[in-house]
């Protein structure tokens, strides 16, 4: 009896999670959106990138003070995951991240980022056993091919900065896998305030060592409110990503945040005019059609498995 209930309240979660993936992707088209402006005005983005994490780090922290103190004392072995999260996918990541734009051209940061979901994917499957059939295999090459329609590759050019971009990237897929095994004892919100709060200190240290701290003394109220701004967009991204992925398997949840690149683009659109271009809105369309084929095969997994204990 117990088999064919599991698979069930599986199925629930899962469609919970895709839901809440979703929301994530809304919240990430528009979080580029408004970094971009934030970005521009701040000067520094080494110094907006922390306060951003600061404010990010305290906002998840007072969501999560309610929990039970059962809740925030993990098992040693989730210590240690929580730890690797906050380092693996909080802290040096960033700092990669951001010191290779600054040497990076802006189509080579852009094309490497957006690949992101195929290594989670790769991961996916050795490490979190998930089973990626042909159908899954070919909708995460269409959805690659659609992020190089939309970002052609033309003009890329590899060098110091394209190699710390991959590197962050690659931690980043690394923490999804590192995540998910975590999230299966700790709750999200707790997760997320280790993600954000170690790797606060790591980005603090970074500036410390670098003298990033002096365009503190420069600040203005707009860029204050930037940040205000930014932090909570980036609070509500980390809430809804680690409850998503805590529901779903990894290589759909981080396929569907793709879909947050047509917003961004709507979003353009609606402010200075910029219309995508044809083969871009082709990329829109197939990098959709892929993310909707993920989804269902994500849904439809569970109903296999009780089929499966049925028989």
């Amino acid at each position: 009896m117990n088999r064919s209930i599991q698979p069930a309240q599986e199925g629930q979660a899962v469609r919970i999670g895709l839901g809440l993936a979703a929301v994530t992707a809304v919240i990430s088209g528009v979080s580029l959106f408004v970094n971009a402006s934030a970005v521009r005005s701040f000067g520094d983005p080494a110094l907006f990138t922390t306060l951003k994490n600061g404010v990010a780090a305290i906002l998840l922290l007072a969501l999560a003070v309610p929990f039970s103190r059962s809740a925030w004392r993990p098992a040693r072995g989730h210590w240690r995951g929580l730890l690797a999260i906050g380092i693996v996918g909080g802290g040096i990541p960033f700092i990669l991240f951001f010191t290779g734009l600054a040497a990076a051209s802006a189509p080579g940061a852009a094309v490497i980022q957006k690949t992101l979901f195929a290594w989670v994917a790769i991961l996916a499957i050795v490490f979190l056993r998930e089973r990626l059939g042909g159908l899954q295999i070919a909708a995460v090459a269409v959805l690659l091919v659609s992020q190089l329609l939309i970002q052609p590759p033309g003009g890329v050019r590899w060098g110091s900065g394209e190699t710390m971009i991959l590197a962050a990237t690659g931690l980043w897929a690394i923490e999804v896998v590192v995540a998910k095994r975590v999230l299966v004892g700790v709750p999200p919100l707790i997760a997320g305030v280790a993600r954000m709060g170690i790797g606060l200190i790591v980005l603090v240290g970074y500036l410390w060592m670098t003298g990033g701290f002096a365009g503190m003394a420069h600040l203005g109220a707009d860029q204050v409110a930037w940040v205000l701004l930014t932090g909570c967009l980036l609070t509500a991204y980390v809430a809804s990503w680690y409850a998503a992925l805590q529901r779903a398997p990894a290589s759909a949840v981080t396929a569907i945040l793709t879909l947050g690149l047509p917003i961004t683009a709507g979003l353009q659109l609606v402010s200075n005019g910029q219309v995508p271009t044809p083969d871009a809105v082709v990329g829109y369309g197939a990098g959709l059609g892929a993310v909707a084929l993920l989804g269902w095969l994500a849904l439809r997994a569970p109903r296999t498995q009780r089929a499966d204990a049925s028989a």
